[in-house]
């Protein structure tokens, strides 16, 4: 049971009603996350904002689910990989081979290996990564950009996690664990 009460959309009221509507219409369906986080609409918004924001960037949706199952992994968060799974696979369209691979912090392409690596490091330091770990991102063809964003990511996951973690927010996909 979630350590925070799940806002119903159909009761909310003001901005957490907006947001919870917002995200009915982007998604198709308003996960327990998102409810839980309408406890504060400021919350939601700046979650809802920051992923909106990277997801126009310039790493597509595989290697930013990839990037999101390994942050999950790393962090033990059983609710985003859970969700992060199920997008993996149904709308990023990645194999069971290439969920068990991103969550180990790999795949067979070397510059995205590379990228997971990176995101891994970025994790386990609290940011205090290496010149060598930015080295090996960069030699593996990784620009400015897509190192900002990886580091983005990890931040917008770090969030997701620790907050899916803290207010034990029900899983509402198919469960995976850590």
């Amino acid at each position: 049971m979630s350590n925070l009460p799940l806002v119903d959309p159909a009761t909310a009221t003001g901005k957490a009603a907006d947001l919870l509507a917002a995200v009915q219409r982007g998604l198709g369906v308003t996960p327990n996350m998102t409810k839980a986080m309408a406890n504060s609409p400021a919350l939601l918004d700046g979650y809802l904002a920051l992923s909106g924001a990277l997801a126009k960037g310039k790493l597509k949706a595989a290697t930013r689910e990839r990037l999101a199952l390994a942050v999950a992994q790393d962090n033990a968060c059983d609710y985003c990989l859970s969700a992060h799974t199920y997008i993996a696979e149904h709308a990023a369209g990645l194999s069971a081979d290439d969920i068990t691979a991103a969550r180990e912090g790999d795949n067979d392409d070397p510059r995205t290996a590379a990228l997971l690596t990176f995101a891994t490091a970025v994790n386990t330091t609290r940011g205090d990564v290496s010149a060598a770990d930015l080295d090996a991102v960069r030699a593996a063809g990784a620009g400015d950009e897509e190192i900002a964003e990886v580091i983005g990511h990890v931040a917008l996951n770090v969030l997701t996690n620790y907050f899916n973690k803290a207010a034990g927010v029900d899983i509402d996909f198919p469960v995976v664990t850590a």
